[in-house]
């Protein structure tokens, strides 16, 4: 009798990669596979506080479970706190995920784990899994062009690129002059737009050399899950694809579970209480009228930059949907300026989060103000809404290229907020043709990618199908088990750890 795969889904720690694992979680078990989604106990009870106990109850052949981020309570309000967490499940998460497998096998109410997803910022689950004799995959949440970007920190390094020579090449103009034209499969690009981490000038930069290494240690996995379509990102895709022989597209997962229904396989997991009445606000606005705000989980204003895109977005004389988090400046609670607030009467509708996807597939919605983040640009480009782009993070400053240069789809924002640029970008995007008709296209081509037929519906089922394999194969021979001084070594300074790669069957 076949065996039931098994899939093991560890994601970061983030709601950037929380999301798109979940989404791909959901794909797999509609499609037959047993899931374990393993949440951080920290993140457990933040999903128990905003959705409530149901959230996180699962159904028959999908559960969830949970491991200690590592990181002590007293540490979570830290100015640093996001190199703080990823220190801590780089360092402090193999054992009790090694232990959560030994427990689930004990358990006896699962079929033995038989492939083990984890997220990018997570790959010490790489060396779990090599330990335990367990297949890997890796689900990278950016985009192909950004993967492609962060395995070339090195090289930048070796050409001298980074780190800056000082301080001032922040300020100067360098960023934005130096231009890389060597990278495989993408056009020419700034140093500036390749990732807020080459601003340093710092050689032994955290931020730098980790994700450097998680990028490459993505790869090392049997096979790299990418959340994008071939359309979309052809070029780079193919450039990845003649170093990476196992690449699965299957963007945007938000478009492949409404394909297929997906979304029934569990309720979603938010990290913050969502609005619901927003939507009904959303209906009572003119198609293609509403101006929606949000930039993600992890963005932070100054009180002075909230005040010029709130005058900015009143100048456009559009109604508007602004997610303002409780946490959106320093110290919180964002406050809007009362000027603004009584001049924006009848128009808004303010909320502290919202459910992104539905508020963007809304007829009201015409134009979405974003962070480019990954998940965000892949969904706005999913529903065809023009966007007006304020990358300031990670990989955020190659997705507002690739959407206001190679889709056409925004405009960018400069770095200094300036209310006139933003009213002005706003009207501009909603009323130029091509802008939206660029936009109508694009959203076109990701619904052909996720029907059946599609490219990412039938790397979907091509994936699935290896995994399907795996459960049918005998265990790999599990690796020597590595002690704490050569697991840290090889997390450390030099990050030289060579992880094994375990074969799929083709």
């Amino acid at each position: 009798m076949a065996k039931t795969p098994h899939a093991l889904v560890v994601p970061y720690p983030g709601s950037g990669n929380i999301n798109p694992a979940l989404q791909l979680a959901k794909l797999l078990h509609g499609r037959g596979v047993y899931v374990t989604f393993v949440n951080t106990e920290h993140n457990h009870r933040r999903v128990v506080a905003a959705e409530g106990a149901a959230a996180l109850r699962g159904r028959e052949g999908f559960r969830f479970e949970t491991i200690p981020d590592g990181l002590l309570d007293a540490d979570r309000d830290a100015a640093d706190y996001d190199i703080g967490l990823s220190v801590a499940t780089s360092r402090r998460c193999a054992a009790p995920l090694r232990e959560l497998v030994a427990r689930l096998e004990l358990d006896g109410a699962a079929p033995p784990v038989t492939c083990m997803v984890f997220t990018a910022l997570m790959s010490f689950a790489l060396d779990v899994a090599r330990e335990l004799g367990i297949p890997t995959m890796a689900l990278w949440g950016g985009s192909a062009a950004s993967l492609m970007t962060h395995m070339r920190f090195r090289e930048l390094r070796e050409r001298g690129y980074i780190p800056l020579k000082d301080e001032s090449f922040l300020t100067n103009g360098h960023l934005d002059t130096t231009v890389i034209d060597w990278i495989p499969g993408m056009p020419p690009i700034s140093l500036g737009d390749i990732s807020s981490f080459v601003r340093t000038t710092d050689p032994d930069d955290f931020n730098l050399r980790f994700n450097e290494t998680e990028a490459n240690n993505c790869t090392k996995a049997g096979a790299l899950i990418l959340n994008t379509f071939d359309d979309l990102e052809a070029d780079v895709l193919a450039a990845l694809r003649r170093e990476y022989r196992r690449i699965y597209t299957v963007g945007p997962l938000g478009s492949l579970l409404d394909a297929g229904a997906g979304r029934a396989a569990t309720g979603g997991l938010s990290l913050w209480k969502q609005d619901t009445e927003c939507t009904a606000w959303l209906d009572t606005q003119e198609p293609g009228s509403v101006v929606y705000v949000n930039f993600g989980s992890l963005t932070v204003l100054t009180q002075a930059q909230l005040a010029e895109f709130a005058w900015g977005i009143a100048a456009t004389g559009r109604p508007f949907l602004w997610v303002v988090r409780e946490n959106l400046v320093p110290g919180g609670p964002a406050e809007l300026p009362a000027e603004f607030v009584a001049e924006t009467v009848g128009r808004r509708c303010l909320t502290t989060w919202c459910a992104q996807e539905q508020v963007l597939h809304h007829r009201a919605v015409g134009c979405f103000v974003t962070h480019n983040g990954w998940n965000s640009t892949c969904e706005g480009i999913a529903a065809g809404v023009p966007m007006v782009c304020w990358p300031g993070f990670a990989d955020q400053y190659t997705n507002c290229k690739y959407a206001c240069e190679a889709w056409g789809v925004g405009l960018r924002l400069d770095t200094e907020v300036r209310r006139e640029q933003v009213a002005g970008h706003v009207k501009q995007v909603m009323e130029s043709e091509e802008t939206r008709g660029n936009a109508a296209r694009w959203k076109a081509k990701a619904e052909v990618a996720a029907r059946p037929g599609g490219s990412s519906y039938e790397n979907m089922q091509s994936m699935v199908e290896a995994i399907n394999s795996l459960s049918l194969s005998s265990p790999t021979t599990p690796q020597p088990k590595l002690n704490d001084r050569e697991y840290l070594h090889g997390r450390g300074l030099e990050f030289t750890m060579n992880c094994c790669q375990f074969a799929m069957s083709d």
